[in-house]
């Protein structure tokens, strides 16, 4: 009889108590000691400092992380790196992660424990190969680490269905990688990259931290539930077969999980997985992961709820990279704005790499560089308007938007770094959305 996979599944309830006993659940960490060199990845997917927003089901709590590194330091590890690469919109802003980590407790945690913080994107990459030739480039001190311990958050995603352990080493790609993730290759799409990328990596223990956990994620547009949940496990596919399945999903249902399953020779279920400590049944909650669009995937259902004619803006692809991606939701929010009842003249947005126009369209936006290189000379388009930017400038997404007929505020675009803020208002008087679990006392 095959050995199993063993996977430490523990309601919270207590700082630092509960994460030791996921650890423990789990088989520890492997073999520690002063010599190894362990790299922490928590999941800080996005930051801003303009206004607070909702952090919860969308990054690590700073309280897990504190108390993971509590536990290295007591297994005797001594040489500890925390690090993350964050989605820049803005590749010159170069202190954003450290404004992140600041804010997070981290330089509480650099200074209490002798952490030394490294920002992804201000250290060198190296590219490593995934499987059958294909290389993508990964940060160099995760690489020549001897241990990784991943500390994903546990959520769904608009694009991957769930955002677990192995989606979380995305973050140590470099800029050019996670857009070839975003493949239109029918073999390397999206799902089988993801499904590759802990390969390259050294032995990896998770901890998925379901404190609280993301609807519709992975950022602050999702709804966040307090959930008091964490899975752990010295095998990072048993850890998101479990996490997966506490949201409501099989692997047969989460394709890169199913890569993955497929991979290492497992069958995908849990027959192979042996969970100590909770009840899986009695912790499961069921999230949804994409956001509706009505029946034609025109609009969002919001959209079209409010009445809004003329306008097709066709609902994102898995092509749609992850600068874009973060684009998409506050232009779609401007579209919204700029609403006052009166229909559009036949106006279709194409964005990601995969888009083809629908005939006859009167106005047709090429939304960032893959679809203007796509689409600029497509003689089938009647009116093509270019926005070639990686991922486009608010001004000229205003541009293209104006010379279609839609009126959106440049003003709104262009106030990215407040847009986290407006979700702020769901979760207003609700203590179980605690702003402490993001602090280091």
């Amino acid at each position: 009889m095959e050995s199993k996979h063993r996977v430490g599944l523990i309601k919270y309830e207590k700082p630092y108590d509960s994460v030791v006993r996921a650890v423990e659940a789990a088989g520890g960490f492997g073999s520690v000691g002063p010599h190894t060199r362990v790299f922490v990845k928590p999941n800080v997917v996005c930051w801003t400092s303009e206004t607070p927003f909702p952090k919860w089901g969308v990054i690590t709590t700073t309280r897990v992380v504190e108390d993971v590194v509590r536990c290295l330091k007591e297994a005797g590890v001594q040489r500890l790196l925390l690090g993350e690469g964050l989605v820049n919109l803005n590749p010159k802003d170069t202190g954003l992660a450290e404004r992140a980590f600041r804010a997070l407790g981290y330089e509480t945690l650099a200074k209490r424990y002798g952490v030394h913080l490294v920002d992804v994107f201000q250290r060198p990459f190296r590219k490593v190969p995934i499987t059958d030739g294909v290389e993508l480039a990964f940060n160099v001190d995760a690489l020549d680490s001897d241990l990784i311990v991943n500390l994903p958050v546990l959520k769904t995603h608009a694009q991957t269905v769930v955002s677990l352990g192995i989606k979380n080493v995305k973050g140590l790609i470099d800029l050019a990688s996670r857009k070839r993730c975003h493949s239109l290759d029918t073999h390397w799409n999206l799902h089988r990259m993801v499904a590759a990328l802990p390969k390259a990596l050294p032995p990896t223990f998770t901890l998925i931290d379901g404190i609280y956990s993301n609807e519709r994620g992975p950022v602050f547009d999702g709804t966040a539930h307090r959930m008091n949940v964490l899975v752990a496990s010295q095998n990072v596919l048993s850890a998101d077969l479990l996490g997966a399945a506490l949201l409501g999903y099989s692997a047969k249902e989460v394709p890169h999980l199913a890569w993955a399953a497929h991979d290492a020779g497992r069958s995908g279920d849990l027959s192979d997985v042996l969970i100590e400590g909770a009840s899986l049944e009695a912790l499961r909650r069921p999230h949804a992961y994409t956001f509706d669009y009505n029946d034609q995937g025109t609009l969002p259902m919001g959209m079209a709820a409010m009445g809004i004619q003329g306008v097709r803006y066709r609902k994102y692809d898995d092509t749609l990279c992850t600068y874009c991606s973060f684009m998409n939701g506050l232009i779609l929010t401007a579209v919204a704005r700029a609403w006052h009842g009166t229909p559009w003249d036949d106006v279709e947005v194409l964005t990601g790499k995969a888009m083809s126009p629908t005939p006859g369209m009167k106005h047709t936006i090429l939304l960032g560089r893959c679809m203007t290189r796509l689409h600029r000379d497509n003689g089938a388009i009647r009116h093509p308007i270019a926005v070639a930017g990686c991922p486009p400038k608010p001004a000229e997404v205003a541009r293209a938007f104006h010379e279609a007929g839609i009126p959106v505020d440049l003003s709104f675009l262009e106030s990215a770094a407040l847009y986290p803020g407006r979700f702020m208002k769901k979760y207003a008087g609700r203590p179980e959305f605690d702003e402490s679990f993001y602090q280091a006392d």
